[in-house]
């Protein structure tokens, strides 16, 4: 399984998220992102637990990955096109592709920002439903 790094959400999936999705706010500066919170956002996929992977899935890794990029805020601004961004891409490494209409996809989105915290477990499962209705093998 290929996992994204910081290196690339800042080449790729940022650079997307400012040319490709336009937003009423603009995106700042990659650099002036919150020390540590994109960092903390990709590492949470790996962890473990008596040596068993939280996350053993590509599917429970991008959803948890997802969930955290719009929730933690690891940028001043863009947090919701920046996750969709690297969404694709974390699925565009693993030879995988979500075919899903933009809009929904951003909607679904802004849906995940407005949830309640306390809901987190819910809303990461609707993420996996989602990627799973819309996953489909890249050639």
């Amino acid at each position: 399984m290929q996992f994204i790094t910081v290196d690339e959400v800042k080449r790729v999936a940022f650079v997307l998220a400012q040319k490709q999705l336009v937003g009423d706010e603009p995106i700042p500066s990659f650099e002036s992102r919150y020390a540590g919170k994109l960092e903390n956002c990709l590492a949470q996929s790996a962890v473990t637990y008596a040596k068993r992977s939280l996350y053993p899935t590509l599917i429970d890794k991008a959803s948890i990955i997802f969930y955290l990029m719009i929730k933690n805020h690891p940028f001043l601004n863009g947090n919701k096109r920046i996750a969709v961004t690297s969404l694709m891409l974390l699925m565009y490494k693993n030879n995988h592709w979500l075919k899903v209409d933009p809009r929904n996809f951003y909607e679904f989105a802004v849906w995940i920002a407005s949830s309640p915290a306390k809901l987190q477990k819910e809303v990461v499962e609707a993420i996996k439903s989602f990627i799973k209705i819309h996953l489909i093998k890249r050639t």
